[in-house]
């Protein structure tokens, strides 16, 4: 149930998958939470629905006809930051890694419960929103790399890296806590939200994408440090 005046009222969510069973009940279940729906089968006509009517969320099944959710998710990465639940009854690690790559910011797998997935959803579209950083510096520096955390642009020695969403949310925490090790429950909450905890595999994933863009050796880091055990540290490295 939603409250007059829940923000829920003016999010829309595009909904893509070919099976007319769980197209219809994701619908029903998002239009009783609030939700303004837009629901497609082809993932052939998903980049239009999207710049058509400009959803804040999509939800996205790999298997679909004319283009796979993969190529759909890719392409749409191209265009649109809208943030990507992808949805299948695959569960093996290469498509979580293959969904990722191109830039989902999460992956469910069907059979999935209600429940999760409208927590998901929610986690989600509030990550989506513009962050609050308070206190924290517009830009921030040190050798060899500069973020701007309001144009969410990173250079690399002068050059500009293109990262995914979730990549870019996961580079700003850890720098805006450079010198301190963030455990991969912290890390995991305050990027994906308090939903998440125990999805190891995710910072895994996203954080060897971030590498190869970011360093120099994805090898022998100088940026981002693992902790083993425990999780991540932010390293400013010295000049030269």
């Amino acid at each position: 149930m939603y409250l007059a005046g829940d923000s829920r009222l003016q999010q829309r969510i595009l909904v893509v998958d070919d099976e007319t069973p769980v197209l219809t009940l994701l619908t029903r279940t998002l239009e009783r939470e609030g939700y303004e729906i837009i629901s497609n089968r082809d993932g052939g006509d998903v980049l239009e629905t999207i710049r058509d009517q400009h959803p804040e969320l999509v939800i996205l099944d790999i298997n679909l006809p004319t283009m796979n959710g993969f190529e759909v998710c890719r392409q749409t990465r191209e265009v649109s930051q809208v943030p990507i639940i992808m949805i299948s009854g695959r569960n093996s690690n290469e498509d979580k890694v293959r969904a990722f790559s191109v830039g989902a910011d999460d992956y469910i797998t069907k059979p999935f419960i209600l429940q999760e997935l409208l927590a998901r959803v929610r986690a989600v579209l509030r990550r989506s929103m513009a962050p609050d950083l308070g206190h924290a510096p517009s830009i921030f520096q040190c050798p060899g790399m500069e973020i701007n955390f309001q144009a969410r642009c990173i250079l690399s020695f002068g050059r500009e890296i293109k990262t995914t969403p979730i990549e870019f949310d996961l580079l700003r925490v850890l720098a805006l806590n450079a010198g301190k090790v963030l455990t991969h429950k912290a890390l995991l909450k305050q990027v994906w939200g308090p939903e998440y905890g125990q999805e190891r595999e995710y910072l895994r994933v996203h954080l060897s994408h971030l590498r190869r863009k970011i360093e120099m050796d994805p090898t022998r880091p100088r940026y981002i440090q693992t902790i083993p055990r425990i999780g991540y540290r932010f390293n400013s490295p010295v000049e030269g």
